[in-house]
């Protein structure tokens, strides 16, 4: 699965022949960097990287005035058959993609209470900020925007909105996880294990307990 094939291959294929620089304009003027991870700067590279897959060919080669020359692209019937498909896995797919902060919250026993409320705090602020300032641009850009656009922008503000809600919360609970750390309340334990040790542990969960030697299933 990859996004920025998916963007390649939709442009291709809804706006015809185009060269990196004319698809790297579309990135910016759909605002596609905002709601994705999508760099433009990578475009360059995917497409000569899908181009030797076979998802795209060159057409032509054009120079205007003094630039440079640029590669005109265009999709090709395999390059529709993994859009097809890209696109299906993405829209099927559900699930959060883990955040690295929860890590780092859990991993964070040594650190003075008073640094990590400001930690969370300035977090706090950047989120409410950055919820702001999505929820103008939605506004300014309404008019221009259609039914599924609009509600990708609505989609945005409000994962902005419910980081905002749980990073209040957080901010609230910092007394009581500085206190837990303190006590050392879930803090790893030095497991020594002795022989047969691992036979009588339960499994984790998700993991089936292996039978004994020479046992039957």
């Amino acid at each position: 699965m990859s996004v920025i094939r998916l963007f390649i291959l939709g442009t291709l294929a809804a706006s015809g022949p185009l060269h990196g620089h004319q698809i790297r304009q579309q990135a910016q003027a759909d605002r596609t960097d905002r709601y994705t991870d999508i760099q433009v700067g990578s475009l360059y590279g995917a497409l000569k990287r899908m181009a030797r897959e076979g998802l795209v060919r060159e057409v032509r080669t054009e120079r205007i005035g003094n630039r440079p020359e640029r590669t005109v692209f265009e999709i090709t019937p395999e390059g529709r058959h993994a859009l097809s498909a890209i696109r299906e896995e993405i829209l099927q797919k559900t699930g959060l993609p883990h955040d690295p902060f929860d890590l780092a919250l859990k991993q964070a026993r040594d650190m003075a209470e008073e640094d990590l409320a400001q930690i969370v705090a300035d977090r706090l602020a950047a989120l409410r900020a950055q919820e702001l300032s999505w929820r103008h641009q939605a506004e300014r850009a309404d008019p221009y925007l259609n039914e599924a656009e609009r509600m990708i922008t609505r989609h945005l503000i409000d994962r902005a909105a419910t980081e905002v809600r749980w990073h209040e919360d957080l901010l609230n609970q910092i007394p009581k996880i500085a206190a837990d750390f303190r006590e050392g309340i879930g803090a790893p334990v030095t497991l020594a294990q002795e022989p047969g040790e691992a036979r009588d542990r339960p499994s984790p969960p998700g993991r089936r307990a292996q039978p004994p030697r020479g046992a039957h299933p």
